[in-house]
């Protein structure tokens, strides 16, 4: 009996530690609100979708944490999300990457993580964004004298950027392991030299030659995600990353400075030709041969005849222009070429061509209304942030 019993509490003593790791286990209560560790688990695979860099549990952990505040609030304030918002919730963010939910939600599950989580991101975030209009709805104004001051603040001169960039690929498993490991070292990099020293040794673009240095460009022609993170920033800063298909970027500030004025740009008008075989030496000999015979776009329409699949012309705005060909048609004038991209996991090489760029007049008129809207956004997401911080010191939080 003694035995048995030796026996049974052995058995007891080595299930314990197993059990003490199951992922349902918990690992933080917010209130009387659990948090998993395979809530926990799922977030940062998600996040490792969206090439977060950094500590992607922590990053995750701390997020959950707050969706739990919100959650509560919103439903002290008798604040519900529908299904209906939770669908359109789910496709405004995947076409934020250019894909309808069903082939979002098909690139999550390739990475481990399970439909309920996007959902339940995308339902907290809607249910936040009610619980804040709820509370400071009317009580967000701003006198006309503010507006007044911030449409003297608009500069009449328009600015360029003098930028060096990294381009960490990330088109292999390996390649997107290397990448996510490396990427807050990029971040990390300080000054001129060592960021030239890191491009030169594991940038993907061909600026790597130059130490990742591009021309000046018009902050104006610069992809609307990459010019906010550049506007933003100082003088020596490394800012990033921007998602690129199958790759991050990054780019280092070196100066920003005034130009004469050109207005917003409000169309793209360019074209892309695709050459069957990537970077190999015959697909850029075609390119060559190529660049030698075109002259504008029209002129790639008598090479495309009969194969017009390899043609495309698009003419959009800045915002529909993927993050890849938009940065590198912001480095191009009209009828210039750039070889940089490819396609097809690197099978098919992109001649990318820009054919126009048309900008606002500059010296039309400040469009108050807009100027006005913008900086309401801007104080509510003040109030917003003062709000989830006052949860938060109010709140019983255990971390495990």
């Amino acid at each position: 009996m003694k035995t048995a019993t030796a026996l049974l509490l052995a058995m007891l003593c080595a299930a314990g530690p197993t059990a003490a790791q199951s992922p349902f286990s918990p690992v933080a209560t917010v209130n009387d609100r659990v948090i998993t560790g395979y809530e926990v688990d799922q977030r940062a695979r998600m996040l490792g979708v969206f090439r977060t860099p950094g500590d992607l549990r922590q990053q995750a952990l701390d997020a959950l944490i707050d969706e739990r505040l919100q959650l509560t609030e919103a439903k002290r304030l008798g604040i519900a999300v529908t299904e209906g918002e939770i669908v359109d919730g789910m496709a405004e963010f995947a076409g934020r990457a250019d894909l309808d939910t069903d082939a979002f939600v098909a690139a999550l599950a390739g990475d481990g993580v399970d439909v309920q989580t996007f959902r339940d991101f995308v339902a907290a975030g809607i249910a936040w964004r009610k619980a804040v209009r709820a509370q400071f709805a009317g009580r967000v104004s701003v006198p006309e004298a503010e507006v007044d001051r911030a449409a003297r603040q608009i500069p009449r001169a328009s600015l360029a950027a003098s930028l060096s960039e990294i381009i960490l690929p990330a088109n292999t498993p390996e390649n997107a392991a290397r990448t996510e490991e490396i990427a807050p070292q990029v971040l990390a990099l300080s000054g001129e030299d060592a960021f030239a020293a890191a491009a030169r040794q594991v940038s993907a673009s061909p600026s790597r030659e130059r130490g990742g240095r591009i021309d000046p460009i018009p902050l104006t022609n610069l992809p609307p995600a990459l010019r906010a993170l550049v506007t933003e920033a100082s003088p020596g800063q490394v800012v990033g990353p921007l998602p690129l298909p199958n790759a991050l970027a990054f780019f280092l500030v070196r100066g920003i400075d005034e130009v004469p004025a050109s207005g917003a740009v409000t169309q793209i008008d360019y074209a892309t030709y695709a050459i069957p075989g990537g970077r190999s030496p015959e697909a850029l000999a075609e390119a060559a041969a190529l660049r030698a015979r075109v002259d504008t776009c029209g002129d790639l329409y008598t090479v495309a005849r009969g194969q017009p699949d390899r043609l495309r012309r698009e003419k959009v705005t800045p915002s529909q222009v993927p993050n890849d060909i938009a940065l590198e048609l912001a480095k191009l004038d009209e009828d210039e070429v750039s070889l940089a991209l490819t396609r097809a996991n690197g099978q098919t090489l992109l001649f990318l061509m820009l054919c126009d760029r048309s900008y606002a007049d500059p010296a039309t008129e400040i469009d108050r209304d807009r100027l006005r809207s913008r900086l309401v956004d801007a104080r509510a997401a003040d109030l917003a942030r003062n709000y989830l911080a006052e949860l938060r010191a109010n709140a019983h939080i255990v971390r495990e």
